[in-house]
């Protein structure tokens, strides 16, 4: 499993994984321990918002093999694209990238995202299960 992480700071899970353009990329080592294989710092043009239309199965984090994408959030519509194309989503309150990689690789679940506010200005919040 290579599962990417969204960290706009390279050290905590962040979220709006659509408008994200920094990603932690880990496999598993040999005693199952996550392993940080790369950093992505993609332009501001590369987020997978504003590549949206132009088919998420080209994005350069997709391109490198990732089949998992944790993050503390993400629009439905982007979930439904990364699942079709086979890498799971996983939505979390985790804040470690570490912790959760660790806790994918050995198959426990990880913490539920906190319900929170798009401040898309319309007046209501969303959540978003995993």
């Amino acid at each position: 499993m290579r599962i990417a992480v969204t960290s706009q700071n390279f050290r905590t899970i962040t979220g709006h994984a659509g408008m994200t353009r920094r990603f932690l990329i880990y496999e598993a080592g040999p005693d199952g321990e996550p392993v940080e294989r790369d950093r992505v710092d993609l332009p501001r043009d590369q987020s997978l918002h504003a590549t949206l239309g132009q088919g998420t199965n080209h994005h350069p984090l997709f391109q490198s093999g990732v089949n998992a994408l944790v993050t503390q959030s993400a629009g439905h519509k982007l979930r439904q694209r990364l699942d079709a194309m086979g890498i799971r989503v996983h939505l979390t309150g985790e804040t470690d990238p570490v912790a959760a990689a660790r806790a994918l690789f050995a198959g426990r679940p990880l913490p539920e995202p906190a319900p929170h506010d798009h401040g898309h200005g319309h007046g209501h919040a969303h959540t978003h299960g995993g």
